[in-house]
């Protein structure tokens, strides 16, 4: 067992894929970001998640998500709208999982000063590292097989 990393918990254990890491940007017009940073990058915008969700793969690996904030929480502080994003999928609950998720993260030192929610898009939760930067944690549903692929 490594130092430092709680065990996994036996009973809510989370069956999903390992974390990916991307990064997060609110934007005022997504959209329009996306096709700015895709052109500067050489590559292509692609929907996400949402209509006012785009991702732009990175050349040398992973993405940058450029997302509108919900209306419902404040405008991220200048400085702060950019932050990574660590990604999982599951085949279970995603609010679950990310709540598990969630406990073992505050339990190597993070923290966090909301609880997980349920988003249209899958479940999430902004935490703090050790040093106070913020971060996302982000479980999305894993896409049902189709009966053609059985």
């Amino acid at each position: 067992m490594q130092k430092g990393r709680p065990p996994r918990e036996q009973h809510g254990e989370m069956h999903s894929s390992k974390p990916s890491v991307s990064w997060v940007l609110a934007a005022r017009d997504p959209h329009k970001l996306a096709n700015f940073y895709a052109g500067l990058l050489q590559t292509e915008a692609q929907t996400g998640l949402a209509d006012h969700h785009w991702i732009v793969p990175l050349p040398s690996g992973g993405s940058l998500q450029i997302y509108t904030p919900s209306r419902h929480r404040p405008w991220p502080a200048s400085g702060a709208v950019l932050a990574p994003c660590l990604q999982r999928v599951t085949c279970h609950n995603p609010l679950e999982d990310l709540r598990c998720w969630r406990a073992e993260v505050l339990a190597m030192g993070g923290s966090s000063p909301e609880e997980p929610r349920q988003e249209s898009f899958g479940a999430e939760c902004w935490l703090t590292d050790p040093e106070g930067q913020r971060f996302l944690l982000l479980v999305t549903q894993a896409k049902e097989p189709t009966e053609e692929a059985m």
